[in-house]
């Protein structure tokens, strides 16, 4: 008796559920905003044949340097690294990337804080390749309370902490439009179609047409003709911005070509290992019935 009572209460538990569920299918789906999908910026290093283009790095190293190194650090990069192989600045005429003149010459424009030897007061010197790349604030602190509270966040490894790295750092940066008409901002923030986020509470209008990406307190940081290049490349929004996304790229994943190269290799290995692990089977067992 206690099996068909238990029985009876599992078939009205299910019943419930399939209904519920029939409900929540039948029920027009209320849009919960979210970012748009990231356009692509059909970069060179994409696929498993992709190598970075070195004049496409060098540009993005300006705009990094000239645009975005007033509010967000490298903490990761040294400037040596420039010249590291398949790098921005990389020259096969100098192994040692120390030993790079375009290299060092890159680096002493910069200013770097260091303590007076003799004296042990803080000065202010030009930056070596051994330096790492300048942090635009002396400490997390100082950067949170320049930001109104938010540090900017270290960019070394910005394309591997977002998803679709590249193309969502391309799009970010290229992708500010003003706010739809029944969207409330709120007073330094910004709207942008590819930030993370839901604007549903900030939305004034139809509830199931909620627009897509979120609030940035960062507001637009590129603007036409901003940085001069020097190989004739347009000076554009679109252009800055596939630039520098690429150099972050790069700086997020600097030996992926030897990593790529490595892999190849070893699928070759792996190819011949296979042919002749299958000669010596077809020899070992040769004229053997089985």
């Amino acid at each position: 008796m206690m099996t068909v009572k238990i029985n009876a209460s599992m078939s009205r538990l299910i019943a419930s559920a399939a209904v519920a569920l029939g409900l929540l299918a039948a029920a027009p789906a209320l849009a919960s905003g979210g970012a748009a999908h990231p356009r692509s910026g059909g970069f060179s290093f994409e696929g498993p044949f992709g190598v970075y283009d070195q004049g496409q790095l060098q540009r993005g190293y300006k705009v990094y340097q000239e645009v975005c190194s007033a509010c967000h650090g490298m903490n990761l990069m040294h400037y040596r690294n420039l010249g590291d192989r398949h790098g921005p600045f990389w020259n096969p005429k100098y192994p040692n990337p120390n030993d790079n003149p375009v290299v060092k010459a890159l680096a002493k424009q910069v200013q770097v804080p260091d303590i007076d030897s003799e004296t042990g007061e803080p000065i202010q010197r030009d930056a070596t390749p051994a330096d790492k790349f300048r942090s635009p604030y002396p400490n997390a602190t100082a950067a949170a309370a320049g930001n109104g509270g938010a540090a900017p966040p270290d960019l070394s490894v910005m394309a591997k902490a977002r998803h679709d790295g590249a193309n969502y750092i391309y799009s970010l940066l290229s992708g500010y439009r003003a706010a739809p008409a029944g969207l409330t901002i709120r007073e330094g923030q910004h709207y942008n179609p590819y930030m993370a986020g839901d604007l549903t509470p900030f939305w004034t209008g139809d509830k199931h047409h909620v627009p897509e990406g979120g609030f940035i307190a960062m507001p637009a940081p590129l603007r036409a003709g901003q940085v001069t290049y020097d190989d004739g490349s347009p000076q554009t929004v679109d252009q800055y911005a596939k630039d520098v996304a690429a150099f972050i790229a790069w700086t997020s994943e600097p030996k992926m070509v030897e990593r790529k190269q490595a892999g190849f290799g070893v699928i070759l290995f792996l190819l011949i290992f296979a042919g002749v692990t299958y000669a010596s089977y077809r020899r070992v067992w040769k004229g053997v019935a089985h």
